[in-house]
């Protein structure tokens, strides 16, 4: 059975050819909605995902516009509203070294290089630039924001489900 990885969320159509905006989760956009990429589609109402293959992608304020082929006008996608879009993780490629998938990061515990557990990674942001890895601190149960930066991110170490940064200035506090 196929483990899946959630990419993005349907919420609401655009324009009368098609298009849908996805509020997106995944850690590599232009990949997952490349044209000709397959996508499944998941309804809350549905047992079975329904296989999709992107027509067109393009950003459009912070939403991506995504259609597919073989639904070319708005009548065709409204049911998609709500809808999970998600690949099987079994069909992801390897990535270069240093550089991870984000369902890899979850989870992993964050030390500081002087061996101090901060807490877990909870989930991941992409505000710009770079990444920011929002850690569940265990002592205070705060966030604590670490942005993966080579200053700062020193070794990911994800069969052991470690992560050792380097805080900076404030970072902590």
């Amino acid at each position: 059975m196929s483990e899946w990885l959630n990419v993005g969320k349907i919420v609401n159509t655009h324009g009368i050819k098609g298009e849908v905006r996805v509020i997106t989760r995944s850690d590599f956009p232009d990949e997952r909605y490349q044209v000709g990429s397959e996508l499944f589609l998941f309804l809350p109402n549905q047992k079975d995902p329904v296989s999709l293959t992107v027509r067109t992608h393009r950003k459009h304020k912070q939403f991506d516009l995504v259609s597919f082929e073989g639904y070319p006008n708005i009548n065709d996608v409204e049911s998609f509203r709500d809808g999970l879009l998600k690949v099987q993780k079994d069909k992801l490629e390897d990535l270069p070294e240093g550089e991870f998938y984000y369902y890899e990061i979850i989870g992993c515990e964050v030390f500081t290089d002087q061996d101090v557990l901060l807490g877990s990674v909870k989930e991941i942001l992409s505000p710009g630039a770079n990444d920011v890895w929002v850690i569940q601190s265990k002592e205070t149960k705060k966030e604590i924001l670490i942005p993966y930066i080579d200053s700062v991110v020193k070794d990911v170490d994800i069969d052991n489900q470690k992560i050792t940064i380097t805080p900076i200035e404030g970072l902590l506090e």
